[in-house]
């Protein structure tokens, strides 16, 4: 059998800020919620809209955060539908205090980018043009 990833499970310093911004970022929406057998915390599913069952973020409380450096190029990536959209969310996060990578475009298959940080210090990529997502060039 060929493994098949289907989620990505962060422990988080604040789980209702982290779910905050992933429904005002990424449109995630909570799909499942269920209390820890063993200590009762709330843990959190988080999808895109009609991807429920391809791939997950799992939110658990009881994390320590994550001092990213902004050197430190680890990130969530979401595809956007056009540059413009990818600037909105660069404006947003500028007012917001948690831009950290300007809006800017590299050779393919990098294409037009911005980045965020999360409530947990990770942070996360916006862009148009990748070979996944919306804007992917042709092959």
């Amino acid at each position: 059998m060929r493994p098949v990833m289907t989620h990505l499970a962060l422990q988080v310093r604040d789980l209702e800020a982290c779910i905050a911004f992933y429904r005002d970022y990424c449109g995630m929406e909570v799909v499942h919620e269920r209390a820890a057998p063993d200590t009762g915390e709330r843990i959190v599913w988080l999808a895109e809209p009609g991807r429920e069952k391809e791939f997950i973020f799992v939110i658990l409380p009881g994390g320590r955060g994550r001092d990213q450096a902004a050197a430190d190029f680890s990130h969530f990536g979401f595809a956007l539908a056009s540059r413009t959209e990818v600037d909105a969310v660069a404006e947003k996060a500028r007012r917001d205090g948690i831009l950290v990578w300007e809006p800017r475009e590299r050779p393919y298959p990098v294409g037009y980018y911005c980045g965020v940080k999360d409530p947990d210090g990770n942070f996360v990529e916006f862009s148009y043009g990748q070979p996944l997502g919306p804007g992917a060039p042709e092959a």
